[in-house]
């Protein structure tokens, strides 16, 4: 192992806990101070993920033992294809986030804005880097607390209703996941996740039953973390109630359950877990099938421009665990790539549709007829390509991610559903967001009159800040072979988790020889 990987896999770890503390200690009545921090700690992470990936691209898997405990007695810390994906993607989200909110001044609206997002920031890392399920659960809890504060930020009694209901569906969440926790504790005796894999494969049969037992309470936790219907309803209430900062970055939130879904499914209960191999898959299919179809059918009930975009989000949970569930490492790939595009398009939706809500004055972002507004051409072309981003159409990357999953799932028995879902749902969704479109822009230009310009900060910032997301969506495409080829070793890997297992239990296993 390199000798600067380790302190790098901790650093991602370490910067966002001290720069968090430091700011709500000392700068949190100094707002360009923490400005500065929030976004010095931004590019330092996006340098950081860079290159953990590009060591990980290498196919190597990396642990590191904290306090020098080996695992499985210890906390451990592995770097593998998948977490070095998720942390650059986190990072390269955060760094547009974070500079959307100081060039429009979203982050004037509470004091404690930049030392929530580097708690969050601090969450959702752990939450990709630990190897112990456990430690899973506390990084969930503190990536869980930090998104209680932001989704109040700004105050407002809607967000407030929102925020009580996200509150109260998390902490049932919470309590299932360490009853989960427990029992596979009790049945198995550990909780480092390599260690597990091992003992589940070598259960006795009177064990399986809790075991099975277990397995489906943690993916009951963690389908509600990744919107999957019936543990969706929180979402969309959720995510248009906040301000649109803190709803682009939570478009990687979901991204989480979705991930410790991949994580556990295929290191714990994958091929070599015998009668438990792939416990899932059979009831997580029909749900994402389902999410799919109401997520987009609900891009039509949307009365707000926030509202589609919160729907948009679970709608491409759902694409996206459709080609999970089947549990095939030709469908992952695909799966890992749109989970990409999915989050970044997402994020600019976000970003476009509050743009739009400031320049409209009373009309807000309503799906009503409205005067032109300041800056409407620009607007105009940021959301026609953020919704092509969402629904999947060419020439962004949401058409290839689409293509490639309806691709790799041909072979799974139920290929001809998850065809007709993906292929009707993007028709809908192309209905809808042309729809929303000639209500806000085609028919508001023969509207007379225009809106009084305000006072806008960032005007041209912000714009650049979604331009720069869809750009990287055009990237995905430009660079689709690359990407792919990584995503497809990514999924390759996860379904040999052997490597995975020698790297933390192994006698080489830790960060410090």
């Amino acid at each position: 192992m390199s000798a600067h990987v380790p302190h790098l896999i901790v650093a991602a770890l370490i910067l966002p806990a001290v720069l968090g503390s430091l700011t709500l200690l000392l700068l949190r009545h100094r707002l360009d101070a923490s400005r500065l921090v929030s976004l010095g700690s931004c590019l330092a992470l996006v340098g950081i993920a860079a290159s953990l990936t590009m060591h990980a691209s290498s196919g190597a898997v990396e642990s590191y033992a904290l306090g020098n405990w080996r695992a499985p007695f210890g906390i451990v810390l592995v770097l593998d294809r998948l977490s070095a994906m998720m942390l650059l993607l986190t990072s390269v989200l955060a760094l547009a986030v974070i500079s959307y909110a100081v060039v429009t001044g979203a982050d004037r609206k509470g004091w404690h804005f930049h030392p929530l997002f580097q708690f969050q920031l601090l969450g959702l890392n752990g939450a990709f880097l630990t190897g112990d399920l456990f430690n899973l659960f506390v990084f969930f809890e503190v990536l869980l607390i930090a998104s209680y504060g932001l989704l109040l930020h700004g105050q407002g009694a809607a967000r407030l209703k929102a925020g009580v209901q996200y509150v109260v569906i998390n902490l049932v969440g919470s309590t299932l996941f360490l009853m989960g926790v427990g029992l596979l504790y009790g049945v198995t005796g550990t909780l480092n996740m390599a260690d597990m894999a091992v003992r589940v494969s070598e259960a006795s049969p009177g064990d399986q039953g809790l075991i099975a037992a277990a397995a489906l309470v943690l993916t009951v936790v963690f389908a509600l973390k990744a919107a999957l219907v019936p543990l969706h309803f929180w979402l969309p209430g959720a995510y248009a109630a906040t301000t649109a900062t803190v709803a682009a970055l939570f478009a990687i939130m979901t991204k989480v359950g979705a991930y410790a879904l991949i994580r556990t499914g295929t290191l714990i209960f994958g091929e070599d877990a015998g009668t438990l191999a792939w416990l899932t898959g059979d009831w997580m299919l029909p749900a994402a099938i389902v999410t799919t179809a109401i997520g987009f059918i609900g891009l039509f009930a949307a009365r707000t421009l926030r509202d589609m975009a919160a729907w948009s989000v679970g709608g491409s949970m759902g694409v996206l665990l459709s080609a999970v569930s089947v549990f095939r490492v030709e469908a992952m790939g695909p799966a890992l790539y749109y989970a990409v595009h999915s989050t970044l398009a997402g994020a600019a939706l976000f970003l476009v549709v509050d743009m739009i809500a400031k320049r409209r004055g009373a009309h807000g972002d309503a799906l009503t007829v409205a005067p032109r507004f300041c800056q409407s051409e620009l607007l105009s072309g940021l959301f026609f390509l953020s919704a092509i981003g969402i629904v999947g159409l060419p020439p962004l990357s949401g058409f290839i991610g689409k293509l490639l999953i309806l691709d790799g799932v041909r072979a799974a028995p139920e290929a001809a559903w998850i065809w007709a879902t993906i292929l009707i749902t993007t028709l809908i969704g192309v209905l809808a967001f042309a729809r929303a479109g000639s209500r806000i822009f085609w028919k508001s230009a023969s509207v007379e009159g225009t809106i009084p310009v305000r006072a806008l900060r960032g005007r041209w910032g912000g714009a650049g800040v979604a331009g720069g997301l869809l750009a990287l969506l055009a990237a995905l495409t430009v660079l689709g072979g690359p990407v792919t080829a990584y995503t497809g070793a990514t999924a390759a890997q996860l379904f040999d988790p052997q490597q995975y297992i020698d790297a933390v239990l192994g006698p080489t296993a830790g960060g410090r020889r």
